[in-house]
């Protein structure tokens, strides 16, 4: 969340989340619905559907933000907004 708020967005996050969605990011019109991922952890298909579900259904942009250790991060986007 850091990360977003340096870069002028308003974030929240869907605490102890069992959602698609584990961030709310908002900033000039754009919406981004991200889900973290943390270590070896990975994102099921079906997941990753669901998540897509949701950002067409904000007409958001949707990621996987995998933090895979030592400060590196990986950012997937599977769902532009129309």
């Amino acid at each position: 969340m850091t990360i977003l708020r340096s870069e002028g967005w308003v974030v929240s996050r869907s605490a102890g989340s069992h959602s698609p969605v584990d961030v709310f990011a908002a900033k000039l019109g754009v919406t981004l619905l991200i889900q973290v991922k943390n270590g070896k952890a990975r994102m099921k298909a079906e997941e990753a559907k669901e998540l897509v579900k949701w950002a067409e259904a904000f007409n958001a942009d949707a990621e996987i933000w995998h933090f895979k250790g030592r400060g590196h991060l990986e950012k997937r986007r599977l769902f532009a907004r129309k």
